[in-house]
């Protein structure tokens, strides 16, 4: 599959998907749609469908925004330094969509050391049952059983 960023994609984005992937933006701690999701699945680029997070890596951070402890594909995920709003962080990117995500943290406690916390608004979700239909059938392997 190829996954890249289109015009037409872009073109279906909500304003809040826009704010967020394009233009930099975080959705407010709390507020996002898939911030409470406990659905076996995967977590995919809104922009261009690339495979991001599995749920089987998803916790919650207590930050009001869905975290991760590593992406599905590290090819996937760029991790650029960040130096916006007077602190040092990393910024983390879609590779191929080149959508922002969200920020990564060494404080993930416990699990493996990293917390991927990303806005819901840069995510779409692939329930299980759906994935290889969708064309993730590669990734099933990683997704737990109920």
């Amino acid at each position: 599959m190829t996954y890249q960023k289109t015009d037409e994609a872009v073109a279906k984005l909500t304003a809040q998907q826009r704010h967020v992937t394009q233009d930099g933006g975080t959705e407010r701690a709390g507020t996002g749609a898939l911030l409470h999701n406990k659905e076996p699945g995967i977590y995919v680029d809104i922009v261009s469908g690339e495979p991001l997070f599995a749920s089987s890596d998803k916790y919650d951070s207590g930050t009001g925004w869905p975290s991760f402890t590593k992406p599905v594909v590290a090819a996937n995920v760029d991790e650029i330094r960040d130096e916006s709003h007077g602190m040092v962080r990393t910024e983390v990117r879609s590779a191929h969509g080149d959508s922002h995500l969200g920020h990564v943290f060494p404080d993930g406690k416990g699990r493996g050391g990293q917390r991927y916390c990303i806005n819901s608004a840069s995510l779409r979700f692939v329930h299980r049952d759906d994935m290889e239909a969708e064309g993730y059938s590669e990734f099933l392997n990683q997704i737990e059983e109920n």
